[in-house]
This record gives structure tokens, C-alpha cells and sequence, in this order.
């Protein structure tokens, strides 16, 4: 049966692909060079470590992450054609242990021959632990130099031998004029691109076009062909592309989100930190994307939950039950209606005063608790209420509160007198503070009473 380095139909593993006319744009219009790249300035501007480790020809095995139609493959090849290397390329998807060992038996054979092979692996996370651990000879020995693509974050998706061997470089989402800069340059070009036809752009169709595709390159550019491809000439000869073309010829906006990776972690990351900075458009914004991207609403709710005692506290008592109440809500209501309850709790929480000293005075205790000799408990605060506790001197001395004026009565409960709890003047906080301060006042009043008795 032939396979990926033996069928007829298709060309050999490392030979030059010759593109068809009929080929998408967005392949046609692939950089040959660095100077045609467009993008990722903050890795390849001037001065910068890839930049220069590729005009050096200083690179070692790479691994390249960052969402789609960012150009990661188009880049590979770039390296490719620079460094005078022989290009393979297999696919995480397809590939297999006996795929990648071809790959190096080619690549071994290029080395003898005085030449170079750059290997690509494409979704390289999608490899196995097996496949992965494949790779490490050869690219310790420097057989092949590895460059992997990814979408997904590789310190969590790759193994980490593969990684430690690995310089990784995070492509970001193209920015609006690096797509509009790549639409006019597809427009001018007749040899790859769309130059043999008479096209006029409108400039709200080219930013509509970039503003939709969300920083992908092949996305943008291949609804500006089918826009291009399906306007029909106008009455002057030349085609062309309205926003009302250009709004036909590109589907709605599909949120990249992994509900397991980065967009994941990322997506919640921003929403707690947007609650904890009190700014309830950011909030209510990462939330409109977690709900969108269908991530699971008791992840949502478990996290508002936690938000609620870990960073709004006692600064107001009343959010944890809000926010208690609207997971509830959310289980019973469901979706649709399920949004406008987490809204409601999202506003609260980012509106609401701030406080974290009840979490921050755990972890000191914590903290004490491990570096620290474990504290017996007082003889006082033992449990008297078994037989023989009495004998023992449990409970001997101990002042029950609610038989005292104010329902408080100064006497230690823990040994020498730390102190973790620190109330902020948050909110309803600043009222706990001012209790605790006159506690403060009658307890050291009482202990220098204590100290003339002896």
C-alpha cells in the first residue's frame, strides 16, 4: 500500500512542492523571505535572538507556539530556504515512530553528502511519548535540526527532555494592519497572488477582513479570494470588494479556546485578575469569552466561589453567600439564562471592596506551622468533658465568653502571643479592625493588672 514516502500520487518526502494555480491564496503568498515576513517583530525585528540565530545560521532545534495562521510552518520554511537546508516535513496528525525514522535515514544521508536537513513537525504535540522520545538522538546529535509547531502551550503538551533541547519561540495573533498589509501586498502581486485581476478594496473591507479573522493570516487572506473570486465585475470593469462582499465572504468569528490549555488558564487568569483589579468590563468581557467558547459553567462558578473568600473576604461578608447562591442558580437555571446570573455575580464581585487578610492570615499560620515548633495546646482550652480530663487539669481556668459583659473577656488562646490576622480598612473590614482594637486595649489592660498582682 503506498504510504507518505511512496505514493505515486504524491511527491517524495523532502522534495519542493510546486504549488497549483488553483491553490489557496493564503499558500500562494507564503514569505520566501525574512524581509516578505510580516509579523512577530518582538522575535524577528532587528537585533532580535531569532532574527539573529537566523542570520547566523546559529539555530539549533526550535520549537515555534502560538495559535493558528500565525506562521509558524511559513517561518520554518523561511529557515529553510536561509540556511540552505534540505526542508522535511511530517505532520504530528499523521506521523508515525517509522515516519520520523525515515525522516532521520534521509536526513543522515543529506549529512554525507556534506548537505543540512531541517525536519517540521507540525501539531508536534499531537506525537506521543514514544514519537517525541524518537526524536531526542538525533537531534542531541544533530542529525536533523527540529523545528516543531504548536498551538498548544509545549511546557504542557511536549515532553520535557524534547523542550530542555529546544529554544521555544511564542508567536502571537497578527495584529489588524499586519492582515491588511498582507491583503494589499496579495492584491498588487500577479505572480502568486490576485495582481492579474482589476481589484479596488474598500478600506472597511479590508479592515472588516482583518478585524473577523482574528489575527489569522490564512483565514484573512483566503476570504479575500473568495471575495475576489465570487464579486462580479463592476460597471466600470474593475471588481469590487465592499464591506457588504467582504462580510459574505468570511464565516462569524470562531473563538480559538482549548478547554483543557492555554486558552483555558489564560482565559480564567485574566477574568480573576480583572475581579481583583475592580473592573467589571474586563470581567464581564473574559467572562463573554469563557461562555462562547462553551468552557463548563461549574468551573466558572467554583472559581467565583473561591474569588469571593480568597480576594473580596471580609471586606463584604455578603459576597461569598452571593456567590454561593448564584452557583446554585446557575445549576438550576441552566443555559440560556445561566449568563445573566454569573453577570449579576460578576459585577458584585469586581464592584465589591477588596480584601484577602483572612487568606494571607492562613498562610502565615501555615507558614509558622512548618518552619516552626508545633504549639502544645493551652491547659485551659483542653477538652474537660471526659472522665479523668478534670484529674488532669483540663479546662482549669478557662472563662467562658457569653458569662461576661460584651461577650469577650481577655485570656490567651494561643502561647507567646502571635499574631496573624491583620483586618484592612475595607468596606465592612474597617468595622472588625475597630472591634479588635478595643479587644487589643482591655486584653493588654488586664495583662499589666496580672503583672502588679505578681
Amino acid at each position: 500500500m503506498d504510504d507518505l514516502f511512496g505514493s505515486a500520487a504524491s511527491p517524495r518526502l523532502g522534495e519542493e512542492v510546486s504549488l497549483p494555480a488553483d491553490a489557496p491564496l493564503a499558500a500562494r503568498m507564503r514569505p520566501r523571505t525574512l524581509e516578505e515576513y510580516v509579523g512577530q517583530s518582538h522575535i524577528l525585528g532587528e537585533g532580535k535572538l531569532l532574527r539573529r540565530a537566523i542570520e547566523a545560521d546559529r539555530l539549533s532545534s526550535v520549537i515555534f507556539y502560538g495559535p493558528p495562521g500565525t506562521g509558524k510552518t511559513s517561518l520554518a520554511k523561511v529557515i529553510a530556504s536561509r540556511t540552505k537546508s534540505r526542508f522535511i516535513e511530517l505532520s504530528g496528525v499523521e506521523g508515525s515512530v517509522a515516519d520520523i525514522r525515515k525522516a532521520v535515514g534521509m536526513a543522515a544521508i543529506e549529512a554525507r553528502n556534506g548537505g543540512r536537513t531541517l525536519l517540521f513537525i507540525d501539531e508536534i504535540h499531537r506525537f506521543n511519548k514514544a514519537q517525541q522520545d524518537a526524536l531526542l538522538p538525533d537531534v542531541e546529535r544533530g542529525t536533523v535540526r527540529l523545528i516543531g509547531a504548536t498551538t498548544q502551550n509545549p511546557f504542557f503538551s511536549i515532553n520535557s527532555p524534547l523542550v530542555s533541547r529546544s529554544q521555544i519561540f511564542q508567536l502571537q495573533s497578527l495584529t489588524e494592519e499586519d492582515l491588511i498589509c498582507l491583503q494589499k501586498r496579495a492584491i498588487a502581486d500577479p505572480e502568486r497572488g490576485l495582481g492579474t485581476l482589476p481589484i479596488d478594496l474598500a478600506e472597511d473591507a479590508a479592515r472588516h477582513l482583518a478585524t473577523v479573522s482574528d489575527g489569522d493570516a490564512r483565514k484573512c487572506l483566503n476570504a479575500l479570494e473568495i471575495a475576489a473570486r465570487t464579486t462580479p465585475f463592476g460597471p466600470d470593469g474593475r471588481i469590487h470588494i465592499t464591506l457588504e462582499a467582504a462580510s459574505e465572504s468570511i464565516q462569524k468569528k470562531a473563538i480559538v479556546y482549548d478547554g483543557t490549555g492555554d486558552d483555558h488558564y489564560d482565559t480564567i487568569s485574566a477574568f480573576i485578575k480583572s475581579l481583583r483589579g475592580s473592573d467589571p468590563d474586563a470581567s464581564l468581557y473574559w467572562l463573554a469569552k469563557m461562555l462562547h467558547a462553551g468552557e463548563e459553567l461549574r468551573f466558572i462558578t467554583r472559581r467565583l466561589v473561591i474569588f469571593a473568600s480568597e480576594d473580596v473576604g471580609l471586606a463584604d461578608p455578603l459576597a461569598l453567600p452571593l456567590a454561593i447562591s448564584a452557583q446554585q442558580a446557575v445549576e438550576f437555571v441552566g443555559l440560556p439564562e445561566a449568563r445573566i446570573t454569573l453577570a449579576h455575580a460578576t459585577v458584585y464581585l469586581a464592584t465589591a471592596p477588596k480584601s484577602n487578610s483572612a487568606y494571607a492570615a492562613l498562610g502565615n499560620a501555615e507558614k509558622d506551622l512548618a518552619q516552626g515548633r508545633t504549639l502544645e495546646v493551652p491547659t485551659h482550652l483542653r477538652d474537660s468533658h471526659y472522665k479523668g480530663a478534670k484529674s488532669l487539669g483540663h479546662g482549669e481556668g478557662y472563662k467562658y465568653a457569653h458569662n461576661y459583659e460584651g461577650g469577650y473577656i481577655p485570656q490567651a488562646f494561643l502561647p507567646e502571643g502571635r499574631s496573624y490576622y491583620k483586618p484592612t480598612r475595607q468596606g465592612a473590614e474597617s468595622r472588625i479592625a475597630d472591634r479588635l482594637e478595643i479587644w487589643k486595649q482591655q486584653f493588654e489592660e488586664a495583662a499589666v493588672k496580672q503583672r502588679a498582682k505578681i
